[in-house]
């Protein structure tokens, strides 16, 4: 048990190879195994793997922003850290912050429960009867947003309840499951490249329709909503920098576990992907992009090749890998309100942590018990809501105020160093915006995040505002 004169602190039990395995099953997820569908019906063909492509150079550019933060500034909370520090300790680093604070209420869970959906729809391979709907309740005049309950739906929940079952654990405990979850994710998505590259057909793989890369109007909001999701896929590579200081050696590790993670899930999708495009033409994928087989692409992918029981193993270890990322999704982002906690800039209970096991607990809990909520919204809706909050509350502001904190703070000391400064950070924030606003009815995620900062914003004057007229309080 670590401790200093007064308080218990967090340990550093997390190693590289842990942090790497944390990233990366984060990443990994059950995003790639769903979202296949979508991305080639935005596109309309395999050209969407320009999405996957383009998404590793976002990912991979941002991820050096998170490398050169991560080591400079290397304490649990990640982004909400960040921000103070480099947009300083004023005004402005303390509204910048607690907006990604006030965020995160809404991201954090959504993020918590789009693996837990995912896995739950994976189930109804076994169990079709569960994607029947049960419930549904209209929330606007459109029928297809809205609360829609199945039976799925109590699986998810029931997922997020055993994630909080066993983070309900010291980290040095967590460090060695987390290898052990890695291997089974790195074993499944082997025997789906695997079997894709000894079935690879490039006939299949290359089928490009007529003007599949004509540069019109249409290709780019094509592009916009491919690479939407999957920066979605992508996101995780970051994942170790909110459990800063429960890491050994953070300067060094920190940055190696962020570029390790993207180059090798990088590889993996792009290799995946095509060998799946290569076995299942993109036809059968734009068509089924919104029937209930492509809840399961993956299983169903396995058992066109091998038969039943290969599709029932695969989706057993799909589940098992989008368990794996709501577990490293739940431990990372607890230890975010615990810090802005700590820096007294949130309620001061989430601070507290376990007596005998020096987690934050009460954080924990709070996450997990919101995500639970979230479960009853759709795959979609989590992800549209969740990346567009995320990129204009947090990615963007944050970047801005890396570029800010180079500029005024030569002299800081950097154990590691962006590459080709200041291209990466230029490279991410134009990706983000391209994302932003080449969709389809981009504006209606917009002005969702919008409505969120506005509230945050006024939540922050009336804090400030309470302070000043209380100053003894």
């Amino acid at each position: 048990m670590a401790t200093d004169a007064d308080h218990p602190r967090l340990l550093q039990g997390l190693t590289l190879s842990g942090a790497v395995s944390l990233n990366m099953i984060d990443m990994i997820g059950v995003g790639p195994f769903i979202t296949i569908p979508l991305i080639i019906s935005a596109m309309g063909g395999p050209q969407a793997m320009l999405g996957w492509i383009l998404g590793a150079v976002i990912a991979m550019s941002d991820g050096l922003v998170w490398a050169e933060l991560g080591a400079a500034i290397p304490g649990s909370g990640g982004t909400y850290r960040y921000l103070r520090e480099t947009y300083g300790k004023g005004t402005s680093g303390k509204l910048m912050s607690f907006l990604f604070i006030w965020q995160m209420i809404f991201s954090a869970p959504l993020s918590i429960a789009s693996g837990c959906i995912g896995l739950a729809e994976y189930s109804t391979y076994f169990f079709p009867s569960l994607g029947r709907t049960l419930f549904h309740l209209t929330l606007t005049g459109d029928s297809g947003s809205g609360l829609n309950i199945t039976g799925f739906t109590f699986v998810a929940m029931a997922a997020c309840l055993f994630a909080i079952f066993l983070l309900y654990r010291r980290i040095t405990v967590i460090d060695k499951l987390l290898k052990y979850l890695w291997l089974l994710v790195m074993g499944t998505i082997a025997w789906v490249i695997f079997a894709g590259v000894t079935h690879f057909n490039p006939q299949v793989a290359f089928d490009f329709p007529k003007g599949a890369f004509t540069l019109s109007k249409s290709f780019f909001l094509g592009l916009g909503s491919a690479m939407l999701i999957s920066i979605y896929d992508y996101w995780g590579y970051y994942n170790v920098c909110f459990l800063g200081d429960e890491v050994k050696e953070p300067s060094k590790n920190i940055p190696r576990a962020i570029l390790i993670s993207i180059a090798i899930v990088g590889l993996i999708y792009i290799v995946m992907n095509t060998s799946i495009l290569g076995v299942v033409p993109w036809q059968d994928l734009a068509k089924g992009a919104g029937a209930s087989e492509s809840r399961y692409l993956v299983a169903a992918f396995m058992q066109r090749i091998y038969g039943h029981w290969a599709g029932s193993l695969a989706t057993i270890l799909i589940m098992w890998t989008a368990f794996a990322s709501v577990f490293s999704l739940m431990l990372g982002y607890s230890r975010v309100p615990y810090a802005a906690a700590i820096d007294g800039n949130f309620f001061r209970v989430f601070a507290r942590l376990h007596p005998k096991h020096n987690f934050p607990y009460v954080s924990l809990l709070t996450l997990g018990l919101v995500a639970l909520l979230f479960c009853f919204l759709s795959l979609t809706q989590v992800i549209a809501a969740l990346v567009v909050i995320r990129i204009m509350v947090q990615f963007i502001s944050q970047t801005a105020g890396f570029l800010i904190w180079r500029a005024r703070h030569p002299e800081s000391p950097r154990p590691f160093r962006m590459w080709l400064y200041p291209l990466p950070a230029l490279v991410s924030l134009a990706g983000f915006l391209f994302v932003l606003f080449s969709r389809q009815n981009f504006g209606v995620e917009i002005r969702y995040a919008l409505l969120i900062t506005a509230v945050g914003l006024a939540i922050f004057t009336a804090k400030s505002f309470s302070k000043k007229s209380r100053p003894n309080a």
